[in-house]
């Protein structure tokens, strides 16, 4: 379980500040699947590596009582020095597995071929997505956190992705980020938005997605991946 008590999280902008998460309390419950909806720079991103632990909130608490996945996708968590080999013996450490059947796991999967022995900052930014979530799904956690990774490489990988990723959370949940409607119908139970600072909890995920476009102004004929890029700052 993930408990969010009070939270808050601002950036400086050259304008102002922009908040993220605006005094935000919520809990969010084990074996449950979550789909977070929001527009580009509305800090899905941010509320990912907060519910991690990669980045702290200005102000407030973040529990978890669960153990909890880095972001699938995110840089942070790899050295750019060390090569694809040599972070996955730190993650295997870090989190106590067996850092053969890691290497062994992530080499196969990632697919980087000669590149998984050299360093990381060499990496194309498919490679990079590919050793993250090979390094991922190496590690069993009781919560993945998913920022639209699942788009990553060609179709035949996509494939084995998501084949992947459905084997781990049979035993475990997911909390994911995604602009695509059938991507969080297909992994969630729930849905959630986060705008203007406030996260909004919905019980179904169609509840979610309906109340998304109306906050979009969308027609009912509209579907599929609303906009995209990088979200910036966020």
């Amino acid at each position: 379980m993930i408990t969010l008590d009070r939270v808050h999280k601002s950036y400086r902008t050259p304008e102002s500040r922009r908040t993220v998460l605006d005094d935000v309390s919520v809990v969010l419950a084990d074996g449950v699947n979550i789909g977070v909806l929001g527009v580009n720079g509305a800090g899905k991103s941010t509320l990912m590596r907060l519910l991690s632990g990669t980045e702290l909130p200005d102000r407030g608490t973040i529990r978890r009582t669960s153990r909890v996945s880095f972001p699938l996708g995110f840089g942070g968590a790899i050295h750019p020095n060390a090569t694809g080999r040599d972070n996955v013996i730190f993650l295997a450490r870090v989190y106590g597995v067996d850092r053969r059947a890691a290497i062994e796991f992530v080499r196969e999967f990632a697919e980087l071929d000669s590149y998984f022995d050299m360093p990381t900052r060499t990496y194309s930014s498919g490679m990079m997505a590919r050793l993250s979530f090979g390094l991922s799904l190496a590690i069993d956690f009781d919560v993945y956190l998913v920022d639209e990774i699942t788009a990553v490489g060609d179709a035949r990988f996509q494939s084995r992705c998501h084949e992947a990723f459905q084997q781990r959370i049979r035993h475990a949940s997911v909390i994911m980020v995604s602009h695509s409607f059938e991507t969080i119908r297909s992994y969630c139970d729930k849905g959630a938005i986060l705008n203007d600072g406030k996260l909004v909890m919905y019980e179904d995920v169609e509840g979610a997605i309906a109340d998304y476009r109306k906050l979009l102004g969308l027609d009912g004929g509209l579907d599929g991946r609303l906009d995209g890029g990088p979200e910036p700052g966020g």
